[in-house]
């Protein structure tokens, strides 16, 4: 592996990176080529964290709608992050990987509270650490909890790791006029509502110019270029170095 660009870094998995080909649930092939990649950026001694999702198994919003009440939703949400967090435990362990699983739901018997100077211990000492069940609250996504994860530890970079190669204009499932937008800012992303991340994790992010890298996930290899600063996808950061085309 290259150098690496950063020393530490936060990356953002979705619950339906998990999914696979899958309806719902857990495939342990993307579980495991998932891990694999990991270990090799861990080998290489970039501290990792990583806020995983739940929503292969449950989002609170969606359940609400169904007749759940939001709040218990929201906290099933956050069980199901526990779920997804132990079997990507599981995966990197098996592959040698030091790994620890801090909850904001005090789970003690599967993972250890969140407590954020003995995550921080837990980086320098080399161990990639998963933060499970968000921000401990309801009504706050996983990528709020990624944004507020990534500044408690003073992270590099939030790597937002997604099933398109970057920001884009629009839906490039839905619409094929959608451009891809290489750079753009804090601003333009709120303004535009480019659906990168919530608002509220936006904002976060622009208050301590932590920069995020948006980025394909299941492309072989893409985590170690990020982390080895080569362009790929697209970078959120105060000022973009060229202006973004009108969408």
């Amino acid at each position: 592996m290259d150098q690496p660009a950063f020393k530490r870094v936060l990356l953002k998995l979705s619950g339906e990176a998990l999914m696979g080909s899958q309806p719902f649930g857990i495939d342990e092939t993307v579980v495991s080529a998932i891990a694999d990649e990991l270990r090799e950026v861990w080998a290489a001694g970039v501290q990792i964290a990583i806020v995983i999702g739940g929503g292969n198994i449950i989002r609170g919003l969606a359940a609400s709608h169904r007749g759940i009440e939001r709040v218990t939703g929201d906290y099933m949400g956050m069980l199901a992050t526990v779920i997804n967090a132990l079997a990507l435990q599981d995966a990197l362990e098996k592959r040698g990987v030091d790994t620890r699983v801090l909850s904001a739901v005090d789970i003690r018997e599967v993972a250890e509270p969140f407590i954020r100077r003995r995550a921080i211990r837990h980086l320098e000492k080399g161990r990639l650490v998963i933060f499970a069940a968000g921000t401990g609250n309801p009504f706050f996504t996983t990528d709020s909890a990624a944004a507020l994860r990534a500044n408690e530890i003073h992270a590099d970079v939030v790597l937002k790791a997604t099933n398109v190669d970057g920001i884009y204009t629009a839906d490039p499932n839905r619409d094929k006029t959608a451009q891809l937008l290489p750079e753009v800012t804090y601003q333009q992303v709120l303004e535009r509502n480019l659906q990168v991340m919530d608002a509220a994790a936006i904002s976060l992010c622009r208050e301590n110019d932590l920069p995020i890298v948006v980025f394909k996930l299941l492309e072989r290899g893409n985590i170690r270029r990020v982390v080895c600063g080569e362009r790929v996808g697209s970078i959120v950061r105060t000022v973009a170095s060229a202006p973004a085309p009108a969408g």
